[in-house]
């Protein structure tokens, strides 16, 4: 199998991430078969796509007139046997728990096609914890999105010891084709590049609020004002590397003895999970959430993203 004869995609999960990722192969042309166990959760999955078709459509990031082909590109499926019949790429989207994902794992190894390429999009389990589960795990891969996946162009391609050279360069090609921003990770790693880098942030976030040096809402204004404007459109060594090393390296001999070197800060983490507040889902965390307040925040994540794809053109 190659990038030229891939024509359908099965995307298994139909929630925030799955829909998002449906939604991305349905208007890059391909036919795309969504899956999840309710006829509930296939409907709120709909009014999800048509949701962000609106925006994409609203935003002049989206021609009108496509909007027929691409929701005939999706079809709907509560079985899994019909859901993955004919396609060439799965893509695992269920909710984040490793057993759960390897069982799945082992269901696509009975009823799938020997070529049949086998994604997840774990953003934390190892690819070589989905491999051992399946007879061929030379085609087993994780293709870790960031959310919403339609918006955000990054996919981190990660492969286990045994994913195949073929495996990979077909997903690379395929996210490239679709316009997205692939990296591979020579080796698998926890948290791949992304999550280590954002738990790195997190961490020292959180020793602030702990220690009282800021709150929550001082932290996220610092990140949103300076830091998060400047990533968005160079990386940090690009950004460093402006600077120059010598300046870089006078500023670490300051700090970094008195960075977190613990893991003592994540129990601030632990205690709002132990209280019920998770954020924006029970409507409390380190900020009071309605939903309105949760709705507006959505919706300026999503102008902010359009905008910034702007700027990469």
């Amino acid at each position: 199998m190659d990038i030229d004869h891939i024509r359908q995609i099965s995307v298994i999960g139909s929630g925030l991430i799955g829909h998002s990722v449906a939604l991305e192969f349905a208007i890059g042309g391909y036919k795309v078969s969504l899956c999840s166990r309710t006829k509930d959760s296939l409907k709120r999955s709909s009014d999800m796509i048509k949701e962000s078709i609106r925006s994409l459509v609203k935003f002049g990031r989206l021609d009108p007139d496509r909007l027929t082909d691409i929701e005939a590109n999706i079809h709907m499926n509560s079985s899994l046997d019909e859901a993955i019949m004919g396609s060439d790429i799965v893509i695992e989207a269920v909710y984040e728990n490793v057993i759960l994902k390897q069982k799945l794992f082992r269901q696509l190894d009975g009823i799938c096609s020997r070529n049949v390429i086998l994604a997840s999009s774990t953003s934390s389990i190892l690819p070589s914890k989905l491999a051992e589960f399946v007879t061929r795990p030379e085609r087993v891969i994780v293709a870790h999105y960031i959310n919403p996946p339609h918006l955000v162009p990054l996919v981190e391609l990660v492969r286990s010891p045994l994913t195949s050279d073929v495996t990979v360069d077909i997903l690379y090609s395929l996210f490239k084709k679709l316009g997205k921003c692939p990296v591979v990770l020579s080796q698998e790693l926890p948290g791949f590049i992304s999550g280590r880098l954002q738990m790195v942030v997190l961490k020292e976030a959180l020793w602030l609020v702990k220690n009282g040096y800021a709150t929550a809402r001082d932290v996220d204004i610092v990140l949103k004002s300076s830091l998060g404007r400047r990533w968005a459109v160079a990386g940090i060594f690009e950004v460093l590397e402006l600077a120059g090393w010598d300046l870089i390296s006078n500023v670490i001999s300051e700090i970094a003895q008195t960075l977190d070197s613990s893991s003592e800060s994540f129990s601030l983490i632990e205690a709002k999970v132990n209280r019920g507040e998770l954020g924006a889902k029970s409507g409390k965390g380190f900020y009071d959430w309605t939903e309105t307040i949760t709705d507006s925040v959505r919706k300026k994540i999503i102008h902010a993203l359009v905008e910034i794809e702007k700027w990469s053109e």
